[in-house]
């Protein structure tokens, strides 16, 4: 049975696994690209690069995914109910205070980010804020924290930056097949080479975004059931977290600023009033967390 000790270890493990798999992937990139244009510092250039995306995505990760989402630091003079809520789970839970971020936007919503608990961020929308009473927003951050204190935040964080860059990668080997890889077509079997070439970015550039979802359903959906149990014994109501999932998941107000990238980190699915696959959901359906909140 998970618990929070087996989640942090296995948290850490996979977060080592995807950058290690970055790595290679890129470096492999690069194998392709030199060995086609004969110039073995491309090699070189994406092993540098690999090295330095897979640092950047350890130590500014979190950085990165709060621009992205527009968030903004609050201090205990703008937000002191947020900021005693907070204070008061910390000490609950045996946690260092983290930093509290703020996105404008009325969608009820929510996310914890930072590479471990020393850094850790929780972040809201003004719409959670003003929708939720205040045992309900205490169930949300209950459930950010726990995900901070089994470190889902750093694999969830690091997910978002690798993701997105191999996406990259990928589309850049596309454009390059297509139109760079043409000025090879005059030599010597470039014309063989060139359509190796395209058909590599065509499987590529089909394969990139099934990666990025693969990727992103591979951090357990369990970490949510886990961090709602884990916020509703926080707390010693689980019914504040139940409520606040039912009315985060009935507002029909879409987050501005979600994306695929970053959904997965949110404490309820942002896109608001589109039809998924139950497969290609990157949280456990609602009706399912509130029901084994209300078992516990």
């Amino acid at each position: 049975m998970a618990t929070i000790y087996t989640q942090v270890d296995k948290n850490t493990r996979l977060t080592w696994l995807y950058i290690t798999g970055f790595l290679v992937f890129v470096i492999g990139v690069g194998y392709v690209f030199a060995g086609a244009m004969n110039n073995s510092f491309i090699l070189y250039g994406a092993v540098i690069f690999s090295l330095v995306m897979s640092f950047g995505s350890y130590w500014w990760s979190d950085k990165i995914v709060l621009a992205m989402s527009g968030a903004k630091l609050i201090t205990h003079e703008d937000g002191r109910e947020i900021y005693h809520l907070v204070e008061n789970l910390c000490i609950t839970a045996g946690l260092p205070e983290p930093k509290i971020y703020i996105i404008n936007d009325m969608a009820p919503n929510a996310f914890a980010t930072g590479r471990d608990p020393e850094h850790g961020v929780i972040c809201l929308t003004t719409g959670i804020i003003q929708k939720l009473e205040k045992s309900e927003l205490e169930g949300v951050i209950a459930h950010e924290l726990s995900h901070i204190g089994n470190r889902d935040i750093l694999i969830s964080t690091v997910v978002v930056v690798l993701v997105g860059f191999i996406a990259l990668l990928a589309d850049w080997f596309r454009h390059w097949a297509f139109w760079g890889g043409r000025g090879r077509s005059n030599d010597r079997g470039g014309g063989q080479l060139q359509v190796v070439l395209m058909v590599l970015a065509v499987i590529l550039s089909i394969l990139a975004p099934i990666a990025a979802v693969v990727m992103q359903l591979a951090i357990s959906r369990k970490r949510e059931f886990l961090a709602d149990a884990d916020g509703a014994l926080l707390t010693r109501y689980p019914e504040g977290l139940a409520r606040a999932l039912e009315k985060i998941s009935a507002d029909p107000a879409p987050l501005k600023k979600a994306n695929r990238a970053t959904a997965h980190l949110y404490i309820a699915n942002p896109f608001k009033g589109k039809k998924i696959s139950r497969f290609f959901l990157t949280h456990p359906p609602i009706e399912e967390r509130v029901k084994a909140l209300r078992e516990i």
